[in-house]
């Protein structure tokens, strides 16, 4: 392939005056037509109507159609967040919407994206029809793309979104939102996009805090708008239990969130394509649980209590914990759960065995004569696995739950949800990924907002997600090798609230804006950025 400039074949048509006139992508020059050259990542020239590879380097490139217009210069890739991974320039006006133009769409279980697509850019829904000029089509088109690709084409004064699967035909018209926000113009030509990370998360601890549900449903529209798939909600915990619950509405706290307000939360963020993943962290922080029912508190030899965490020798604790999994999972109808696991105190002393001899007994009643307080703590997690691996649910949960030694193992489907690598007995991620787990990365180091910054905590930026972070740097600053990829199935950034008073709803809403912009930017394409972070920022005000 040529890095060099081709001379463009002289096109002739008589003029009123007889002399002949040069045109090239709608400028008129004398002597010479102009073409434009692509520059790919290595700064060669592409051939006409080449698409830029998916492979590492700048982001989407225009490249010439093979068939160019006389009257439109050549289109640019469009600005979006994220950027697109690939786009095959044309000559042509483009598009924006204009009075009487339709959203149309070819198949009925479209109407939703079709709708909310026709209400943003104030055009008219029309349901399953044909596509005419001013139009927007979408359509399923049955591939061998992943479910969220898809393919945005602007052609004839028209366009048409397709892809394989509702999911990438939403992420389609997100694009184009972008593309025409605040009175743009989608480029002529085809965007082709899909995302790097299969799963593109934001986890709010709503336990410690309360949250309005009209705040977590403007998140929601947020996210869906920058094509992320998950919500994680973090609602029980030592502070406070922020859902009604019908089983137990005695740990419920004051201020919650009742289930209609939940299943509004949820029915909007399925219309996103997002998946809501609810997390009861247990056998710590179940201080709310503990509060209703002190019995089942933990205590040490000495009859001192432990902070969050139940006793897990006794059956009844179990109990209450299986009956609320068994509850929310009529609430979530989502594919994960988050089971926590972290931080359980019997663990973080000198000589948990001595310290806690009812829970020995009980590991040894259960799994041998040499099992320990490490075994019975894996085997609780196992337990509640199989509770919601009964409802159909993938589980998750942090990697401090995750031990070394012991005789029971983790169940093997467990997916670590790795954010730290401070807990005592600390382990590299490498140990996590070299038997084969898959992993979601949650590292505190760029992706924890802890409201407060307490201990060594501070606020993440967006620059320093955007300029130094990628799924594979789990821990702290440095990345695993690269072979391990494709077992990081995406990431999550999370608020946590441990000083809930610090700031207001709309303080942290200001506070994650850029980081989360950066985050699905990283997310979504391999490659590095083609934009500075100034660019990027001052792309993210003009989108709002």
């Amino acid at each position: 392939m040529s890095g060099g400039r081709r001379r463009a074949p002289r096109r002739r048509r008589a003029g009123r005056n007889g002399r002949a006139k040069l045109v090239a992508s709608g400028l008129a020059v004398a002597g010479v037509v102009a073409v434009a050259v692509a520059v790919w990542p290595d700064g060669g020239g592409g051939p006409a109507g080449a698409k830029v590879p998916s492979g590492d380097g700048s982001q989407a490139v225009s490249v010439a159609s093979p068939s160019p217009t006389r009257s439109y210069p050549l289109s640019k890739a469009p600005r979006t967040i994220p950027a697109v991974r690939e786009h095959t320039a044309a000559h042509g006006p483009g598009w924006r919407p204009a009075s009487g133009a339709r959203v149309v769409v070819n198949d009925n279980n479209l109407a939703d994206e079709g709708k909310l697509l026709a209400g943003e850019l104030k055009l008219t829904y029309a349901g399953r029809a044909a596509a005419r000029a001013g139009d927007v089509q979408l359509g399923l088109d049955k591939g061998n793309a992943g479910p969220e690709s898809y393919t945005l084409t602007v052609k004839n004064s028209r366009v048409t979104v397709t892809g394989p699967a509702e999911a990438g035909v939403f992420y389609g018209t997100r694009t184009l939102e972008q593309e025409v926000h605040g009175g743009g113009t989608a480029p002529e030509g085809v965007v082709r996009d899909r995302p790097a990370k299969p799963v593109r998360g934001f986890m709010l601890d709503i336990a410690r805090k309360h949250f309005t549900a009209a705040w977590i449903e403007d998140r929601v529209r947020e996210l869906g708008d920058l094509k992320y798939n998950q919500l994680g909600l973090h609602f029980s915990d030592d502070q406070g239990f922020r859902i009604q619950s019908d089983t137990h509405p005695e740990i419920v706290s004051r201020q919650h969130l009742t289930k209609a307000e939940v299943r509004r939360i949820v029915a909007l963020a399925k219309s996103r394509h997002i998946t809501v993943v609810p997390e009861i962290d247990s056998p710590g922080h179940l201080g709310a649980v503990i509060a209703a029912h002190p019995d089942l508190q933990l205590r040490n030899v000495s009859g001192v209590p432990v902070r969050g965490a139940v006793d897990i020798s006794k059956p009844a604790a179990a109990e209450i914990v299986d009956d609320l999994l068994d509850e929310y999972a009529g609430l979530f109808p989502g594919t994960d759960w988050h089971l926590g696991g972290d931080e359980y105190q019997a663990l973080t002393v000198a000589n948990p065995a001595a310290s806690f001899p009812q829970l020995v007994t009980a590991a040894r009643n259960k799994y041998g004569a040499g099992a320990g307080v490490t075994d019975l703590t894996t085997g609780w997690l196992n337990d509640r696995a199989k509770v919601v691996h009964g409802h159909g649910r993938t589980a998750r949960a942090w990697n401090d739950g995750f031990f070394r030694g012991g005789t029971v193992r983790a169940d093997g489907s467990l997916r670590v949800a790795y954010w730290t690598g401070k807990e005592i007995g600390a382990r590299q991620p490498v140990e996590y990924l070299s038997t084969g787990r898959k992993v979601i990365n949650y590292n505190d180091e760029y992706l924890y907002y802890v409201l407060g910054e307490p201990q060594t905590f501070v606020y993440p930026t967006g620059q320093r997600i955007y300029e130094q972070w990628t799924p594979l740097v789990l821990r702290g600053t440095t990345p695993v090798p690269a072979k391990y990829d494709p077992q990081i199935l995406g990431g999550s950034f999370a608020v946590w609230c441990d000083l809930a008073n610090s700031q207001t709803q709309d303080q942290v809403a200001a506070g994650i804006r850029m980081p989360l912009r950066a985050l699905t930017q990283k997310l979504w394409d391999p490659r590095t950025p083609s934009l500075s972070w100034t660019q990027f920022k001052a792309l993210a005000d003009q989108l709002g």
